[in-house]
């Protein structure tokens, strides 16, 4: 009998798919199925800075609009701050009665002050931990790299130091050397790294010539990232490791186990093979950890991170000219040339 138990950011969860931040589950009957599919956990979608100020804009606009209309009006219409925010925290508080297995709440935000309110305000729900989202679109050339590290290790600091749930972060890879920003943040205490943040791109509509929304689900392909830093940092940092982006079916869990990681986070997935789709993949891990003779996950965790194996170019640059000198072996077997 397989054992799929893992940890993740100090919470020990039945198996390692947690479910990633998506639209998915503000719905409470699709929280149910993932809970129902297997599903470990789940990432309830991200509380952002500008729906919060943006919708606390909006309502003084309404507020000051009626306030001249009629004297006694301001009674009937009292001052509902962060209206729009509110009901993200009511969602979020469904969302945990409504799930037995643990609830992590996330967050973006951009003033320390609102970090610090609605980590407070969410811990209240009763959510497990809170995700920070450390999405940032460079918009400033006077802002350096070292700045906004600064400022995200400060955050880090204050909230961690505001309450007592754990709190991971989901970093983008878009770091000069991430591997110096997750050391940093781990020696600031953090509990778990999110890696990493799939960040949507501006689109074009050349017939309309207009910037357009475009949202494309992530391939398999993708998860390369992911694998590499999962097993570069295994055995270097105390916080637990996550991998996120690409990950299609239940091998793609086990490529990130063996690199290293402690979990993974799935999103695309889920909308591409529906929420019961987390079945299949458990079922495939267990079958690949029987024909292995593997009993539990910490039998193969990290067994071909940079700390395990005995082979120096994997991990290194060297591997690119390996991959070069090799190249026409490679277009040979596909047909290229």
């Amino acid at each position: 009998m397989t054992n799929l138990k893992t940890n993740y950011m100090g919470l020990e969860l039945k198996n390692p798919i947690v479910v990633g931040a998506n639209n998915l589950v503000t719905n409470v009957t699709s929280l149910k199925k993932m809970e129902e599919a297997g599903a470990a956990a789940v990432v309830f979608k991200s509380l952002f800075e500008e729906q919060i100020q943006l919708e606390t804009a909006q309502m003084d606009d309404e507020m000051d609009e009626y306030a001249e209309r009629h004297a006694e009006m301001t009674s009937l219409f009292p001052n509902l701050e962060h209206a729009g925010p509110r009901e993200h925290l009511m969602n979020v508080q469904h969302a945990r009665e409504a799930l037995s297995i643990p609830l992590i709440a996330s967050l973006n935000a951009i003033y320390d002050e609102t970090w610090l309110e609605y980590a407070k305000l969410l811990e209240d729900k009763g959510v497990d931990g809170l995700e920070l989202n450390f999405y940032s679109v460079p918009r400033d050339p006077v802002v350096s790299g070292e700045d906004i590290i600064n400022n995200q290790l400060e955050i880090l600091k204050k909230v961690k130091g505001s309450i007592s749930i754990p709190v991971s972060v989901k970093l983008s890879p878009f770091y000069a050397n991430p591997l110096n920003v997750i050391d940093r943040m781990d020696k600031a205490g953090v509990d778990a790294f999110v890696l990493f943040n799939r960040i949507f791109q501006n689109e074009i509509d050349l017939d309309n010539e207009k910037f357009v929304v475009d949202f494309p689900l992530s391939e398999a392909s993708e998860n390369k990232l992911p694998l590499r830093y999962a097993g570069l940092l295994y055995g270097r940092i105390k916080a637990g490791i996550i991998s996120n982006t690409g990950i299609q079916q239940g091998a793609d869990v086990v490529k990130m186990i063996l690199a290293g990681a402690d979990a993974v986070q799935v999103v695309g997935t889920l909308y591409k093979n529906k929420v019961q789709h987390i079945s299949k993949m458990l079922k495939d891990m267990e079958a690949w950890m029987e024909t292995k003779a593997y009993k539990s996950l910490k039998d193969f965790r990290g067994k071909l991170s940079n700390k395990q194996i005995n082979d120096p170019f994997i991990y290194k640059r060297a591997q690119y000219v390996d991959l070069l000198l090799k190249s026409d072996e490679l277009f040979k077997k596909e047909g290229l040339i």
